[in-house]
């Protein structure tokens, strides 16, 4: 099946800015840790079912779109899927006279905006032990915030992408090179005017991160990123989550690569509005060794596959994951809770769902596939998908390493959004009652 696509791809991606060169023989490049995947039946899947998502998930490979993918599912706390395909480095656009290094499920990969989820969970732990309200405004605990009109805007509001902030003018200089200068994107921040703050959406692509960060560093006297560690990621074992990456994790981090149409000048002055930057640019500064000894919240947060699908797992159970406790259910609760009404995004000019650090999933359709209305998460450079559906009693993470808006993956994608929500039905309404209840999400 996948040999015929191919074939039928081909002289399509000749149109393209840049593709990886897919194998064929597939399997030579699939990485499957099938010794830690539990059987199907044992979570009420079939193997079928289970089949149907890896064959979905191959054939978005196979458009070339992403040089490596990696996905891991979990379902009633069990690991369903754990699973890599492609290459790390080294098969990707450009990558000429080096050696191909496999992705596998422990590759680390930068999450991107994928980040942002993780990034608001220190603030919703800090409300947690009341040493800050959401309600409370910004510039109680930053007074530097509070310029040019900024005083009243709340915590929450910065969580939500209300905050009035999602771009600000980078005086000619790249938004991307300032990424690298948190001093100097904070006093650019902290010296803006807000546009109309706490009556739209507009999502704050890299703004609100570094706000956030300032934040808890202010309220708790720690280093963001150790604040992180010490709190969230070391008690719940994700040794690879973390903001940046460093030493070995550093060396093992996938390469992100350009790929898609080649003639999309609209989409690139779509993403100059959203994030500041061209695309092109932006993957650059990715890849640089610089970006990664650097903490941005919104933005390089770095992990595998199935240490995200654990964190959501967390999330999912309440704030508590194999016995370790981080979070009490109300403070996930109030983290995964709807913001108002769907509204029109004005930065990504879509209609999304907001909590305070999450996009949430919609119905019939939404970010995570059919019928996920009570599903939470986050997209991250629009084909990195991390979520929890409770209807479903699972956690996915999608992540790729394919930087593109458009191209030929489109309806494999969905196709593979579609599988997972079909293959993974949905809970009884008892059942759900008492995982709810269980959990402390009631």
């Amino acid at each position: 099946m996948l040999n015929p696509l191919r074939q039928m791809m081909a002289p399509v991606r000749r149109l393209m800015v840049d593709a990886a060169e897919v194998p064929g023989d597939l399997e030579s490049i699939t990485r499957i840790a099938s010794s830690e995947e539990a059987h199907p039946e044992s979570v009420g899947m079939t193997v079928e079912g289970v089949d149907a998502i890896w064959r979905a998930a191959r054939n978005m490979y196979a458009t070339g779109m992403h040089p490596g993918l990696s996905l891991a599912i979990r379902r009633h706390g069990k690991v369903v899927m754990k699973r890599a395909i492609g290459h790390a480095r080294g098969n990707g656009p450009g990558d000429e006279d080096q050696e191909p290094v496999p992705m596998t499920p422990d590759t680390p990969v930068c999450l991107y905006s994928a980040s942002k989820a993780m990034a608001a969970m220190p603030v919703h732990l800090l409300s947690e032990r009341n040493e800050l309200s959401l309600l409370d405004p910004v510039s109680h605990y930053v007074p530097e915030f509070g310029q040019n009109g900024k005083k009243n805007i709340t915590i929450y509001q910065l969580l939500c992408h209300k905050a009035g902030i999602p771009t600000i003018n980078f005086e000619d200089v790249d938004a991307a090179d300032l990424l690298l200068d948190t001093k100097e994107i904070l006093r650019l921040l902290y010296a803006s005017a807000p546009e109309k703050p706490g009556h739209h959406h507009a999502y704050h692509a890299l703004t609100a991160g570094f706000v956030v960060a300032d934040l808890v560093e202010k309220v708790s006297g720690q280093k963001f990123r150790r604040f992180f560690k010490d709190n969230i990621s070391g008690p719940l074992g994700l040794r690879t989550l973390d903001f940046g990456a460093r030493g070995r994790v550093l060396q093992r981090v996938a390469t992100n690569y350009v790929s898609g149409f080649r003639f999309a000048a609209p989409v690139d002055l779509y993403l100059r509005r959203a994030i500041g930057t061209s695309l092109e640019h932006a993957v650059e500064v990715s890849n640089d060794p610089r970006f990664y000894r650097a903490v941005i919240p919104a933005g390089n947060g770095v992990a595998t596959a199935d240490e995200c699908s654990l964190f959501f797992q967390c999330l999912l159970n309440g704030g508590e994951l194999d016995g370790t406790r981080v979070f009490q259910p109300l403070t996930v609760r109030r983290a995964v809770a709807e913001v108002g009404k769907p509204e029109f995004d004005r930065s990504l000019l879509v209609p999304l769902r907001y909590s305070a650090g999450m996009m949430l999933g919609d119905a019939p359709f939404g970010l995570f596939g059919p019928d996920s209305a009570r599903a939470f998460g986050h997209l991250g450079f629009t084909n990195n998908f991390i979520w929890a559906d409770p209807e479903r009693d699972i956690t996915v993470a999608l992540l790729t390493t394919g930087k593109l808006v458009l191209g030929l993956h489109a309806p494999f994608l969905l196709n593979l959004l579609y599988r997972i929500s079909k293959h993974c039905r949905k809970l009884s309404e008892d059942e759900q009652q008492a995982r709810l209840i269980a959990t402390g999400m009631v």
